[in-house]
C-alpha cells in the first residue's frame, strides 16, 4: 500500500499487519465502517429485494454496477457472462499484479419466490439475506471505506459480483473470469466473500462432479407388457450397486443420489427413469474413480436387463455431466494464508481453515492463491425462505477483510 507517510513494511506478516492497522488512513476506514452500519444495512435491504435466480442474475448485476459507479470504481461493466466488475485503482507501484475481491450475486431461489425483506433491529430476514447478501454488500462497504479514507494500494483491487455459484450454475461466472478476463494472468491473490462469520476460512476446495443418469425404453402396460425391461427397476439396480461401493475415507470421498424420477402411472412400465448423482472429494483421482464406477454400474445393469429382451424392447442409457467443480488447496506457506493468520492474530480471532465448495475452487485449481471467508455478522436458515442475517459482529468481519486486502496489495 502506497500512502504518504507509510513506513517500509516489516518482513514478518504479523509485524506488517501491525504497521498497516496503525496507519491513520486505515483507522479512518475503520471509523467509516463503525459509523455507517445503517448505510450498509440499507444497501443490503435493497440488494436482496432484487431477485437473482440461477441464470437470471442480470437485474442484480446492474444494481451492483450502479453502486460501483457511485463509489468511484473505474471501468465498471458487465462482462460477457454477466459478472459485475469495477476496479479500485492502485497507485501503480505494482502494476504487474492485482488483487481480486469477489462475492457471488446469485441465489438458489426461483424467479417466482416472493422476496419481502424484513428488518428488525440488526436482523434482516429475506431469501438470500445471508447467502450471499452479506458477501455482496461487503464489497460496497470495503470500497466505500477505502474511498472515504483515500487509501491508495500499490496494486489494483478488482471488485467482482459474479454469477453462477449456486447449484447448476457450476461456477460459470468464475470460470469465465479465469478464461477471459484481461488481467487473469496477473492475480496475486483472490479473496472470496461468501455468507456470514469472521473466523472460518475455506482454504481447501472440495471438488465435485454431478451426473444426470437417464435410462429409456419402450415402456408399456404393467400386465400385458410385463416382460419388457423396466427403466426404474434397472436404474435402481445400478444405484444399489453403487451403494455397496467402498468409498475412500482418506481422502474423504462421498457419493449421493439427490433425485430419482420417472414413470407416469402405477400401472404403466415407465419409458424413462433418471437420477442425479453428486460425487465429492478433495482428491481429483477419487472423483475420476467414482465417475468410472457410475458408468460401469449403469452400463452393467442395462446390459444385464437387455440380455433377455428382444432388440426392439432394449433399454438405452446416457450419463451426462451436469456439474464439475475442481479440487484444490491453498499452501500454508502462501502469502495470503500467512497474511490471514497475522490479521486474525492481530484481531484476536482464531483462524479455522475449512474444506468446502466455493467460488475459490476455480482459482485454487489453477494455482492462484485464493481463499473464501465470511463477511462478518451471523446468519441462518440458509437456502430457505426463512433465511436471515444479523449484523451484530459485522464490523469485525469487515476489518478482517480490509486488513487482509491491504496486506495482499503491498508491493
Amino acid at each position: 500500500m502506497a500512502v504518504t507517510g507509510l513506513p517500509a513494511f516489516s518482513a514478518t506478516a504479523f509485524a506488517r499487519i501491525g504497521q498497516i492497522a496503525a496507519f491513520r488512513r486505515v483507522h479512518e476506514a475503520f471509523g467509516w465502517l463503525h459509523l455507517h452500519e445503517q448505510q450498509i444495512m440499507g444497501w443490503q435491504q435493497e440488494l436482496v429485494a432484487v431477485a437473482a435466480p440461477p441464470f437470471g442474475e442480470r437485474p442484480r448485476a446492474e444494481w451492483l454496477s450502479e453502486k460501483f459507479r457511485d463509489l468511484g470504481l473505474e471501468d465498471v461493466r458487465l462482462d460477457g457472462i454477466g459478472n459485475a466488475i469495477g476496479i479500485y485503482r492502485g497507485d501503480g507501484e505494482a502494476e504487474d499484479r492485482c488483487v481480486l475481491l469477489s462475492a457471488h450475486i446469485d441465489t438458489v431461489f426461483p424467479a417466482e419466490t416472493p422476496i419481502v425483506p424484513q428488518l428488525t433491529g440488526s436482523r434482516l430476514a429475506a431469501p438470500g439475506a445471508c447467502d450471499n447478501g452479506a458477501g455482496v454488500v461487503a464489497l460496497l462497504a470495503i470500497a466505500a471505506a477505502m474511498r472515504q479514507a483515500q487509501i491508495r494500494p500499490a496494486r489494483d483491487l478488482i471488485f467482482i459480483g459474479n454469477v453462477g455459484e449456486e447449484g447448476e450454475g457450476n461456477l460459470r461466472g468464475m470460470r469465465h473470469l479465469y478464461q477471459q478476463a484481461p488481467w487473469r494472468e496477473r492475480v496475486a491473490a483472490h479473496v472470496v466473500l461468501d455468507g456470514a462469520g469472521h473466523e472460518v476460512a475455506v482454504t481447501h476446495a472440495l471438488g465435485s462432479r454431478r451426473y444426470l443418469v437417464t435410462i429409456t425404453g419402450p415402456g408399456g402396460h404393467s400386465w400385458t407388457d410385463a416382460a419388457r425391461p423396466n427403466p426404474v427397476v434397472v436404474l435402481s439396480r445400478a444405484i444399489a450397486r453403487l451403494g455397496e461401493f467402498t468409498l475412500s475415507t482418506k481422502p474423504r470421498t462421498t457419493l449421493n443420489v439427490g433425485t430419482i424420477e420417472g414413470g407416469t402411472s402405477v400401472n404403466a412400465i415407465p419409458e424413462r427413469a433418471a437420477a442425479r448423482f453428486d460425487a465429492r472429494s478433495t482428491d481429483a483421482e477419487q472423483l475420476i474413480r467414482l465417475e468410472v464406477e457410475i458408468h460401469r454400474a449403469v452400463e452393467d445393469a442395462v446390459i444385464d436387463a437387455n440380455r433377455q429382451a428382444p432388440r426392439e424392447h432394449a433399454l438405452r442409457f446416457t450419463v451426462e455431466t451436469i456439474g464439475d467443480r475442481p479440487a484444490g488447496a491453498l499452501s500454508e506457506q502462501a502469502v495470503v494464508f500467512e497474511n490471514l493468520r497475522a490479521v486474525d492474530r492481530h484481531l484476536g480471532i482464531r483462524t479455522e481453515p475449512r474444506i468446502a465448495s466455493t467460488d475459490a475452487n476455480i482459482p485454487l485449481s489453477l494455482g492462484v492463491p485464493a481463499l473464501s471467508m465470511g463477511a462478518g455478522g451471523d446468519g441462518g436458515g440458509i437456502h430457505t425462505r426463512g433465511e436471515w442475517y444479523d449484523a451484530r459482529g459485522r464490523e469485525l468481519g469487515l476489518r478482517r477483510i480490509l486488513l487482509l486486502l491491504l496486506a495482499c496489495c503491498t508491493a
